[in-house]
C-alpha cells in the first residue's frame, strides 16, 4: 500500500515539473515574441540602385523593427518627378522625367502606441537613357574640321544607333564631317566617334545629332551637341 501511493506522488511531482517546465518554455517564447515586436524601428536599406530618365523604375524600401503596418513618406529633399513612394509598401517606382542627382529624406512610422519613426536620406541617381559628349571639341587644322565625340547608352536596351556630324557655313550651306549607323548594346562601354573633313573657307558651326531608337520598345532618344562660337576655316581645299 505503501509503495503504491509513493508511486503515485512520484508519477504527480513528474507531471507537475513537466507543466512547470513547458510554462517556462511559453514564457521565454512570448517575451521573445514581445521584445521583436517591439525593438526599435530603423531603415534596414542602405543605398538606391541608379535609374534612367523616361525608364521605368522600381525598388523595396526594407525596415526593421516597429510594429506593422508600416507607413512609409518622403519627408523632405528633392524627390525626381515622375517618381512616388507607396506609403504602405514602402516601393519606390515610376518614370523618371529628368536625369541628375536627387537627394531626400525618407521616413518609416509604425503602427505602435506612442509610434516610433525612423528616417535616412538617400540620392538617387538618374541618368540619361542617351549620352552625347565632346571628348575632342571641334577645332581648325589647316583646312580640316576636326574633333571626336562620346556616345554612351544609359539604358538595359540595344539602340540602333545614328550619328550625322555636319559643319554649316554663313551662307547655311552643310557639309558633312561623319556619318555613323551602328547598333549600340546595352550596357556597352561608352563610344568615341571621330571627324575629320576637308571644307571650304568660311566660318562654320559644328553640329552632331545622335537619333537612338528602341524597337522593342517603340521609344527614340536624341541628343545634340553645337560649337558655341563660329569656326574660322582661311586655308582652301
Amino acid at each position: 500500500m505503501r509503495l503504491r501511493t509513493g508511486r503515485r506522488i512520484g508519477d504527480v511531482a513528474v507531471i507537475v515539473a513537466l507543466i512547470v517546465l513547458e510554462c517556462a518554455i511559453l514564457h521565454t517564447h512570448s517575451l521573445a515574441q514581445q521584445g521583436s515586436a517591439t525593438r526599435g524601428l530603423a531603415i534596414k536599406t542602405e543605398s538606391l540602385p541608379a535609374g534612367t530618365a523616361h525608364q521605368d523604375y522600381h525598388f523595396q524600401l526594407e525596415a526593421i523593427g516597429g510594429t506593422s503596418p508600416l507607413h512609409w513618406s518622403v519627408a523632405s529633399g528633392e524627390f525626381p518627378l515622375g517618381m512616388s513612394l507607396e506609403a504602405a509598401s514602402g516601393v519606390i517606382s515610376g518614370a523618371p522625367t529628368s536625369a541628375g542627382d536627387f537627394d531626400f529624406t525618407v521616413e518609416v512610422s509604425d503602427s505602435g502606441s506612442p509610434a516610433q519613426r525612423a528616417s535616412k536620406q538617400f540620392t538617387l541617381h538618374v541618368a540619361m537613357p542617351l549620352l552625347l559628349q565632346w571628348t575632342r571639341p571641334p577645332l581648325v587644322n589647316g583646312n580640316n574640321i576636326e574633333g571626336a565625340v562620346m556616345v554612351t547608352n544609359g539604358t538595359t536596351a540595344d539602340f540602333d544607333l545614328t550619328v550625322i556630324v555636319v559643319a554649316v557655313n554663313e551662307i547655311g550651306k552643310a557639309f558633312a564631317l561623319r556619318y555613323e549607323h551602328l547598333n549600340l548594346k546595352a550596357n556597352a562601354p561608352p563610344l568615341e566617334i571621330d571627324f575629320s573633313s576637308t571644307v571650304p573657307q568660311g566660318a562654320y558651326v559644328v553640329h552632331v545629332d545622335a537619333v537612338a531608337e528602341v524597337l522593342s520598345k517603340n521609344a527614340i532618344y536624341r541628343q545634340r551637341l553645337q560649337t558655341s562660337s563660329g569656326l574660322q576655316v582661311n586655308a582652301g581645299p
